[in-house]
C-alpha cells in the first residue's frame, strides 16, 4: 500500500485549483454533464488529482447517464476507500481515495448487472486521465 500523503489545509489549497479543493477537501461536487471526463472514451488509467494514485482503468468506465463519469470497479480495492455519508438529508456511500483522503464521489448498486453491479460516479477534477501510450 501507497505511504499516506497529509498535507495541510494551506497546502492542498496551494496545490489544487478552487473548483478541486471544493469538491476533493470540501466533498463537493460538480454540475451533471459538465466535467471534462464525462464522454470520454480515451483508454488509459485515471489516477487521484489530488495524489496521483491509480483508481480507475477506462476499461471499467461505462456510460450511465446520469452526467458524471462512471466506472463498474477500481484498479486495486485497497486504493479507495467507501465510507457512509449521510450528509444532505440521504444515506449513501463515499467515494474516496485512501492514500491522501480525498472525496472523488459516490457508489451506488445500480450499474451494470454483468459486472460487479456497481457505479463508482466520479467528479471528473477529482481524477486525471493518464492515457496508454500509443504502440509503435
Amino acid at each position: 500500500m501507497s505511504e499516506k500523503v497529509v498535507k495541510s489545509d494551506v497546502e492542498w489549497r496551494a496545490e489544487l485549483t478552487p473548483e478541486q479543493y471544493r469538491v476533493l477537501r470540501e466533498q463537493g461536487t460538480e454540475r451533471a454533464f459538465t466535467g471534462k471526463y464525462v464522454h470520454t472514451k480515451t483508454a488509459g488509467t485515471y489516477a487521484c488529482a489530488a495524489c496521483g494514485q491509480t483508481l480507475f482503468s477506462s476499461e471499467t468506465k461505462f456510460e450511465s447517464g446520469t452526467g458524471w463519469p462512471s466506472f463498474w470497479d477500481v484498479v486495486d480495492q485497497g486504493h479507495v476507500e467507501v465510507r457512509r455519508d449521510s450528509s444532505h438529508g440521504m444515506t449513501r456511500l463515499e467515494a474516496v481515495c485512501s492514500r491522501c483522503g480525498s472525496h472523488l464521489g459516490h457508489v451506488f448498486d445500480d450499474g451494470p448487472r454483468a459486472t460487479t453491479g456497481l457505479r463508482y460516479c466520479i467528479n471528473s477534477v477529482s481524477i486525471a486521465l493518464q492515457p496508454n501510450e500509443e504502440k509503435s
